[in-house]
């Protein structure tokens, strides 16, 4: 039985441990928030046993064996270190942090505690997401020559939002264009060229962002972000031999299959939960196996993406 704790009370920390339940073997045993109530809320409506009004008392906490970091990401930095120097196994939902530079404190902290880290981009992990990359590699849409992944929303966000306050690390590009940037990578990795446009709302944020990755072989991808209208949410990789679609491509369950001269072939993955829980059954199998980091989403590709994320903001003009 792996034993977790939750540091945090939020939506996602809501959603996380729901999906618990269909991790086998995993355990909610402790919350922890910088409310005590707020923690006590949150253990009681989702059976664990203890509830701890700080996160030192949570990172304490003898009986957990990984924690599950929550917070808004403008908080990951300082959530994560605190749990890996008291030597907890970490689960840091996605971005890991605001810039690659702290990424790296992470990533350091965890190797030299010898303790496990990982970022929750439940992408890399999707069951539908790794069987289309297989399927790539098998050669089925040939040799890759575009991906086009898009993610936008909309809503009324005031400018106290997370999603536009600039000190909360808002904008549309970490907390949405992280997906289409972690799609291109898994297909085609680091690009050898990066451009980047963006409408700057007022608060020093991004509203709307294009990037476009070029690669020495002639593959290109073309990635959208925003906050200013809700896109399809898909995602299109074309090869020489065909192209594959995914819709909802950051949390999937299913994929479309073209090839000259077929029909197109649907294939849908029957799913319990939202899909959390396939980040928790990684981390599980990693500290089985006496792993310090996942190979499906390792230090170096975490560390690569933030870059990438990095130049993107230096071309916009954004910094937190």
């Amino acid at each position: 039985m792996t034993r977790w704790g939750i540091l945090a009370t939020g939506a996602i920390a809501a959603k996380f441990a729901a999906d618990l339940r269909h991790a086998p073997g995993a355990e909610l045993v402790a919350v922890g928030s910088r409310s005590t109530e707020s923690a006590k809320e949150f253990a009681d409506r989702f059976g664990a046993p203890r509830a701890h009004g700080s996160w030192e008392a949570l990172a304490a906490d003898d009986d957990v064996d990984v924690i599950y970091v929550a917070t808004p990401h403008a908080a990951h930095h300082a959530a994560a270190l605190t749990c890996l120097r008291a030597g907890k196994a970490v689960l840091c939902e996605k971005p890991v942090t605001l810039d690659r530079a702290s990424a790296a404190e992470l990533v350091d902290a965890a190797r030299s505690s010898g303790v496990f880290f990982m970022e929750a981009m439940w992408t890399r992990i999707n069951p539908t997401v790794r069987t289309v990359l297989d399927l790539i590699a098998a050669g089925e849409i040939g040799d890759v020559t575009t991906v086009a992944a898009d993610f936008g929303i909309h809503g009324d966000f005031p400018p106290g939002h997370r999603l536009r306050a600039r000190e909360l690390g808002g904008g549309a590009l970490l907390d949405l264009g992280v997906y289409p940037v972690t799609m291109a990578h898994l297909v085609l990795g680091a690009p050898d060229h990066v451009r980047a446009w963006a409408k700057i709302g007022p608060e020093g944020t991004d509203e709307n962002t294009g990037m476009l990755f070029g690669y020495d072989s002639g593959a290109i991808a073309s990635l959208t972000c925003g906050l200013v209208g809700s896109t399809g949410v898909h995602a299109t990789i074309t090869g020489t031999g065909g192209r594959i679609e995914l819709p909802d491509f950051f949390h999937t369950t299913s994929y479309t299959l073209h090839r000259p001269g077929a029909a197109p072939s649907v294939v849908t993955r029957a799913q319990e939960g939202a899909g959390y829980q396939f980040e928790a059954i990684e981390v599980q199998r990693c500290l089985s196996e006496g792993l310090l980091e996942s190979p499906l989403i390792p230090h170096d590709t975490t560390l690569e993406v933030m870059g990438l994320l990095d130049e993107v903001r230096a071309q916009i003009g954004v910094a937190y």
